[in-house]
C-alpha cells in the first residue's frame, strides 16, 4: 500500500517524496504553537457584542446602557456649530464692473479734457493718473459688514485693513458711501504706491466721493468665515449613564442611535482590559482546547493533513489569512465615522478558505475548516451573529459542492457566483422571517454580500497559483498547463518519436476514462500517460512505433543489449522531465508505468540462445528499475499502456480478442505482484479492464505500424 490514502480524489495533489522539513516533528510543533496564538489573538482582541440597528429602521426591542460611555454627538455638535455662525452677517464689497466703468471714464476725461484741473494746476498728469490706478485698486478691496461679524473675523485673525462698519438697508439701491470709508481709502492707496503724492491722492478722491455706488455680496469672504468659525468648535460628546435608554420599541433609528451602540461597544472593550494576564491566558487556553480538539478530528479522519508539515502548513495559513482578513475588515468597519458597519451586515470570509482548501487539499478538509471558522468568526466578530453564520456557511457549502474540477481560473468567477446566490437565498429568507423584505437593509445586505465575492473571486485567482508553486501542489489548472502541445518536451516527441506520441495520446484517453469510472484522477491519468514514455525520444529508433522505415534496430544487436536500450527510457524519461521541472507525481508514471515487469521478449531471446538454461540468465538485469505503481492512476496506467501495445499485434480486434487478451495481461502482472502496492481493488480491476477493453474496440487499430507479438509467459 502507498503511505498516501486516496481521499477525495486528492492524493497526486502532493509527491511522495518528503524532505526533511516535511517529516521534520520540530516544524510541526511549530506550525501547531503558531496555529495556537494566532487563533487566541483572534479569539483576545474581539469586539463586545451590542445589539445591532438598522440606519432608517424601526427598533425591534428596548436598549438600554449597558456601561457609562461618551459618545460623538453629531447632532449636537452640528448645533452647536450652526449657533456659532448664526448671527454672522453678510459681507459687502463694491461691485468690481462699477469700478471699472467708472474708472475708465475718469481716464478718459484725463486724456480728453481738463475738468481735473481745478483745485490740482500744481500736479502733472502723470501724477494724477498714477493716483487714479492706485485708488482704484484700493477701491476694489474695500468690504461692508456690521460690527459682530467684525469681531468675529478678528476671532479667527482675518486681515481687517480694508473692513468698514456699514451695512446697507437696501443692498439691492446704490448708496453713498460713509464719510470715514474716503481717508482709509487713500491711505490704502498711498500705502500700495507710496510715490503717489497724497496730494494727487486727494484730488481723484474729491471726483469719486460724491457718487452712489452699488455693493454686492462677498459670498467667498463670507463662506471662507463661516468654515473658519465652525472649525473652531470641537466635537461634542454627550454623556450616557447605566441604565438610561437609548432607544425605545419601535422608534426610529437615526445616527444618533447608532452612534450610542458604537460608543457602548467600545467602552465594553475598554472595561475588558485586555493586557491584563489573566485575560491573555485565558485566551491562550481557550485557543489550546480549539486546536486540540481539531487535531484529534485530524489524526481519526485525515492523518495524511496531520502528519504532512506542507499539509499543515497550507491548512494553518488559509485559515490565518481568512481570520485575518476578517478581523481588519471589522477594525475599517468600525473605525468609519460614515457608520459602513450599519450597512455590511453579513461579510463573506469562508468562501475564500473553501475555494482554496478545495483546490489545494481535499473537500473533506474544506468542509470542516469553514464550519470552524464560521462559527469562530460568528461568536468573535462584531456582525449579526445568526446571519452571519447562515450566509459563510451556506456560500462554503455551495462552493465545495459546485467545485468538481477547477480547470481554468475563470471558473472561480462562476464558483462565487453561485456562492453568492447561495448566500442571497438566506439573507431573503431571514427577511422573510423577520418581515423587513421590503427594507433598504435587504438591499444592502445582498449588494454588500456581492462586493465580497467578487473579491473573493479575485484573491483567490492571486492566492491560488501563488500557494500551488510555493508548495508544489499538482491541481486541475496546473495539469492543463501540461497538456500544452507547445511544452518543450511534447514537441519532442510529436517531432522525434511520433509513433510514441500517438501511443501515448491513446493511452492517456484510455486511462482518463477508466480512472472517471472508479473515480480517480482521469486528468491526471490523461497528462501523465502523456509524459511516460518522453525518454523515448533519446532513442526513438529502438522503439518499433516509431521504426518507419521498417528497419529493426535489434537485429544488430544481442538480447541484453537490446534489453538494456528499452529499459533505458524510463531513466532516460526521468532525466528529461526532471531538466523540464515536471512535476514529480508525474515523473512517478514515468518510473511506475511498467514497474518492475520483465521484458518477456529480449529474456526469452536470451533463454533461448543459452538453450533455456535459467541459471545462465540473470532475470533483474531484463527487469525494469520500478517501482510498482503506488496510486490507482498508475496502475491504471500501466494496464492501458500495456493493453494498448499488445492490442496491435491482433491481426483482429474484436471484444472478445481484446477482452481475452486484457485478462491475460492483467492476471500476469497481478501475478507478479505489480498491483500489490498501489491502491486498485480487484472490483476497481475488474472495471478498469471493462472500459479499456470497450474503448479499445471502438478506436480504430490500423496504424502505419504494427507491435511484437510477445509470447506467452511460459509455465511454471
Amino acid at each position: 500500500m502507498s503511505d498516501l490514502s486516496n481521499y477525495d480524489n486528492n492524493s497526486l495533489k502532493f509527491s511522495r517524496e518528503k524532505t526533511f522539513l516535511d517529516k521534520s516533528l520540530g516544524v510541526r510543533w511549530f506550525i501547531g504553537i503558531v496555529a495556537v496564538l494566532l487563533l487566541a489573538f483572534f479569539i483576545h482582541f474581539r469586539e463586545a457584542r451590542v445589539a445591532t440597528l438598522d440606519l432608517g429602521g424601526t427598533a425591534s426591542g428596548y436598549i438600554v446602557a449597558q456601561v457609562d460611555f461618551q459618545f460623538f454627538d453629531e447632532q449636537a455638535t452640528a448645533i452647536l456649530k450652526q449657533e456659532t455662525v448664526r448671527d454672522v452677517a453678510k459681507i459687502y464689497r463694491l461691485n468690481e464692473q462699477e469700478i471699472r466703468q467708472r474708472f475708465a471714464e475718469w481716464e478718459k476725461a484725463l486724456v480728453t479734457g481738463e475738468q481735473w484741473r481745478p483745485g490740482a494746476e500744481s500736479l502733472s498728469f502723470e501724477e494724477i493718473y498714477a493716483a487714479t490706478e492706485a485708488l482704484e485698486k484700493a477701491l476694489s478691496t474695500v468690504h461692508f459688514t456690521d460690527p459682530r461679524t467684525l469681531q468675529k473675523m478678528r476671532d479667527v485673525a482675518f486681515p481687517l485693513d480694508n473692513y468698514f462698519i456699514f451695512t446697507p438697508l437696501q443692498p439691492q439701491q446704490p448708496v453713498r458711501l460713509p464719510a470715514q470709508v474716503w481717508p482709509t481709502v487713500a491711505q490704502l492707496a498711498q500705502r500700495s504706491q507710496p510715490e503717489v503724492i497724497e496730494k494727487a491722492v486727494a484730488a481723484v478722491v474729491n471726483h469719486f466721493r460724491p457718487m452712489l455706488w452699488q455693493l454686492t455680496e462677498d459670498i467667498p469672504t463670507h463662506s471662507a468665515l463661516l468654515s473658519a468659525l465652525r472649525s473652531r468648535i470641537p466635537d461634542k460628546y454627550t454623556h450616557v449613564s447605566a441604565g438610561s435608554p437609548i432607544i425605545d420599541h419601535g422608534e426610529k433609528v437615526t445616527p444618533r442611535h447608532v452612534a450610542m451602540l458604537q460608543a457602548m461597544e467600545t467602552a465594553l472593550n475598554e472595561r475588558r482590559n485586555l493586557s491584563h494576564p489573566l485575560t491573555i491566558l485565558g485566551s491562550v487556553f481557550l485557543s489550546f482546547i480549539i486546536v486540540a480538539l481539531s487535531t484529534g478530528y485530524f489524526r481519526r479522519c485525515y492523518p495524511q493533513v496531520l502528519y504532512s508539515n506542507r499539509r499543515l502548513f497550507i491548512l494553518v495559513t488559509i485559515a490565518a489569512v481568512t481570520l485575518l482578513l476578517a478581523k481588519a475588515t471589522q477594525f475599517l468597519l468600525l473605525a468609519s465615522k460614515s457608520h459602513l458597519i450599519e450597512f455590511v451586515h453579513y461579510p463573506l470570509f469562508t468562501p475564500l478558505a473553501a475555494l482554496l482548501l478545495c483546490n489545494l487539499l481535499a473537500t473533506g478538509v474544506a468542509t470542516f475548516v469553514s464550519v470552524f471558522l464560521s462559527v469562530i468568526m460568528a461568536l468573535s466578530l462584531a456582525f449579526d451573529r445568526q446571519g452571519f453564520l447562515y450566509a459563510n456557511l451556506v456560500a462554503a457549502m455551495v462552493i465545495i459542492l459546485a467545485n468538481h474540477s477547477l480547470r481554468h481560473r475563470k471558473q472561480i468567477f462562476m464558483l462565487c457566483a453561485k456562492a453568492w446566490l447561495g448566500s442571497a437565498a438566506v439573507i431573503i429568507a431571514l427577511d422573510f422571517y423577520y418581515n423587513t423584505i421590503w427594507s433598504f437593509g435587504a438591499a444592502a445586505d445582498i449588494l454588500g454580500m456581492s462586493v465580497f465575492m467578487l473579491f473573493t473571486a479575485i484573491l483567490g485567482i492571486g492566492l491560488l497559483p501563488l500557494l500551488e508553486s510555493s508548495f508544489g501542489i499538482l491541481t486541475d489548472s496546473t495539469l492543463m498547463e501540461y497538456l500544452d502541445p507547445e511544452n518543450e518536451l511534447i514537441r519532442r516527441l510529436t517531432i522525434e518519436a511520433p509513433g510514441t506520441y500517438q501511443h501515448s495520446v491513446i493511452v492517456g484517453n484510455l486511462a482518463e476514462a477508466a480512472a472517471q469510472a472508479i473515480n480517480a484522477n482521469g486528468l491526471f491519468c490523461r497528462v501523465a500517460a502523456l509524459y511516460h514514455d518522453i525518454g523515448k525520444v533519446v532513442t526513438p529508433q529502438y522503439f518499433i512505433e516509431n521504426q518507419m522505415s521498417g528497419i529493426d534496430m535489434h537485429q544488430l544487436l544481442i538480447p541484453y543489449e537490446s534489453a538494456q536500450s528499452i529499459l533505458a527510457h524510463v531513466s532516460e524519461g526521468v532525466a528529461l522531465a526532471r531538466k523540464a521541472n515536471i512535476p514529480e507525481q508525474i515523473i512517478d508514471i514515468i518510473k511506475e508505468h511498467h514497474g518492475t515487469t520483465l521484458t518477456w521478449y529480449f529474456y526469452y531471446k536470451q533463454l533461448e540462445s543459452v538453450g533455456g538454461d535459467k541459471s545462465k540468465v540473470n532475470e533483474a538485469e531484463f527487469r525494469y528499475a520500478g517501482p510498482k505503481p503506488h496510486s490507482k492512476e498508475a496502475g491504471i496506467i500501466m494496464i492501458a499502456d500495456s493493453l494498448e501495445a499488445a492490442a496491435r499485434s491482433l491481426e483482429e480486434v474484436n471484444e472478445e480478442l481484446v477482452e481475452g487478451l486484457a485478462n491475460r495481461l492483467v492476471k500476469s502482472k497481478a501475478e507478479d505482484g505489480q498491483f500489490d502496492e498501489c491502491l486498485l481493488t480487484l472490483e476497481e480491476l475488474a472495471t478498469v479492464k471493462q472500459v479499456i477493453v470497450h474503448a479499445l474496440v471502438k478506436i480504430f487499430l490500423s496504424s502505419s505500424h504494427a507491435r511484437i507479438k510477445y509470447p506467452s509467459k511460459e509455465a511454471e
